[in-house]
Order: C-alpha cells, then structure tokens, then sequence
C-alpha cells in the first residue's frame, strides 16, 4: 500500500527544530543525518516505518545523495555514553518512491551520546564521521 506523502518528507516535517538535520559532505556525496527522540514522531508515522516510540527510545535517521539523487550505502554506528558505554547500531533500509533512508532505534537516558558513523556507497570509499548530541526522556 502506498502513503500519499513519501514518509521521508513526512518524518522530516514530524520533526521539532531541535532535532534539526545535519549534513555531512564527502566529494561527491552529501550524508544527511539526524538523532531525535522517537517520541517527536506522529503515532501514525512511526508505525509505518516500524519504529517503536517510547520515553527513552532514540532514532538514527541517514540518508545518502549523489547530485541530488538517493544512493543506496551500507551504514555502521556505534553510540557511546558518558559512562564509556559502546552500542553498536543495527540499520533498517526504507526505500519508498526514489527515498533510499536508514533508521536505527537506540536507548538513551538524560545524557549526551557520542555517534560514530561510517558510510560507503556504490564501491566508493569509507567515509566517517562523529556527533554529539544531548537527548532528554520524554515526560
């Protein structure tokens, strides 16, 4: 079955403005990415993209463009907490219409955690990047 607005555009829009995009640029490619609290997330949305909302349930969100167009990649992360405490991160690939967005679910507390994410597309080379981000449990 077919949503009538591309979930991608719909997750974005679910957004509050602190869990703002980023981007990360490699050569050729632009990795847009973003850490929320699945709790920001419309019921109705998160079921969609199979993610289970919670109080202390965080979303990894990446997507990967080459000139404008979605470009299938394999993504790797690990998050780490301010107890030195490493997760590795498990992607689930969403492909609808030309999106191509990987989602990832991690738990958190009141704290900042540490995000290493490497990304490769099409045979290219490894590309890595790091971010922080502070995460506080929905009330």
């Amino acid at each position: 079955m077919r949503r009538p607005i591309p979930f991608l555009l719909a997750l974005c829009l679910s957004l509050s403005a602190t869990a703002a995009e980023r981007l990360q640029k490699f050569a050729d490619l632009d990795v847009h990415y973003s850490a929320f609290n699945s709790g920001f997330l419309q019921p109705e949305i998160a079921s969609a993209a199979g993610i289970v909302r919670g109080k202390t349930q965080g979303v990894l969100n990446i997507s990967v463009l080459k000139s404008g167009k979605a470009q299938p990649a394999t993504i790797k992360a690990q998050v780490r907490n301010n107890l030195g405490q490493v997760r590795a991160l498990s992607f689930r690939e969403v492909r609808e219409d030309e999106a191509i967005y990987y989602l990832s679910q991690f738990p958190f507390d009141k704290e900042t955690l540490h995000f290493k994410v490497d990304v490769q597309s099409g045979g290219g080379p490894l590309n890595s990047f790091e971010f922080d981000q502070e995460f506080f449990p929905d009330e």
